[in-house]
């Protein structure tokens, strides 16, 4: 077992305090372009339109995943102060928000280069999402945030910053950190084995699928994010991942009839 008693600032230098949650999510950005860099390179895309595309998905993400949170788990934020809706540096980003920020800057990035299909982009980026995703999850975990609930596991933690006494949680961080890194490992590979090329959306269902998936399984580990959620059948998480696990099967059913699902888009 392992007394996690990390603090969240890395050093305190005068006004400037980096915290490793930071430098994670900027570290998911940095890895995610070089990543698709090489994409690009190999397909012979324009590294000026990865340039503009970058833009189009850090605005996205962080945007997303700011709204997500307080719609779907705080939206009394906006009724006592609408301007906290936009002060991501108080906290309070959600992956399911993030993902559709994502999917809305690719689609802007769309109607301005229309020489790349959303399918095009959506293939690839669920390779780099997958990345950042575990590169995030490592940053919730140096956060001391999103934990689990009390168990016996040998690999359990004590969240020394939460829990004065000593409580053993299941390190749900850790758990979707190896989740995403698998997930990108995999993808990578079938991108490698042309799939993306022979059968587009394959890539973005499995991506739906398989996350999401695993992420409805490790809510049932979680702690509750938010009080209210003690009154629900299961967790806010869960339910807003069932309609991408529905989303991704039928990309892959669109793919497996050798059909482009959203080739016609524009």
């Amino acid at each position: 077992m392992i007394e996690w008693n990390v603090d969240p600032t890395i050093f305190t230098l005068g006004p400037l305090s980096p915290r490793w949650y930071g430098v994670l999510f900027a570290t998911a950005f940095l890895l995610s372009y070089q990543v698709m860099k090489k994409i690009f390179l190999t397909e012979k895309k324009e590294l000026k339109d990865l340039d503009l595309l970058t833009i189009y998905m850090i605005a996205g993400t962080i945007l997303g995943a700011r709204l997500g949170h307080v719609l779907f788990y705080e939206p009394e934020i906006v009724l006592n102060n609408p301007f906290e809706l936009f002060a991501i540096w108080h906290g309070g980003l959600a992956s399911h928000g993030g993902a559709l920020g994502i999917i809305t800057g690719l689609w802007l990035f769309h109607r301005k280069r229309r020489g790349y299909s959303m399918t095009w982009l959506l293939d690839r980026l669920a390779i780099v999402a997958a990345l950042s995703g575990m590169c995030i999850r490592i940053g919730n975990l140096f956060n001391s945030e999103i934990v689990g609930r009390p168990t016996d596991v040998p690999w359990a933690f004590w969240f020394k910053l939460n829990d004065v006494l000593p409580v053993w949680r299941h390190p749900a961080q850790v758990y979707e950190a190896v989740l995403c890194l698998v997930i990108f490992l995999g993808l990578w590979l079938l991108y490698r084995k042309g799939v993306a090329t022979a059968t587009p959306g394959r890539l973005f269902g499995i991506f739906l699928v398989v996350l999401f998936t695993g992420r409805f399984l490790v809510e049932f580990l979680k702690e509750h994010q938010v009080e209210f959620e003690a009154s629900l059948p299961i967790d806010m998480g869960q339910i807003l991942s069932l309609p991408f696990i529905a989303a991704g099967v039928w990309y892959l059913v669109r793919s497996n009839a050798g059909s482009s699902p959203s080739a016609s888009v524009r």
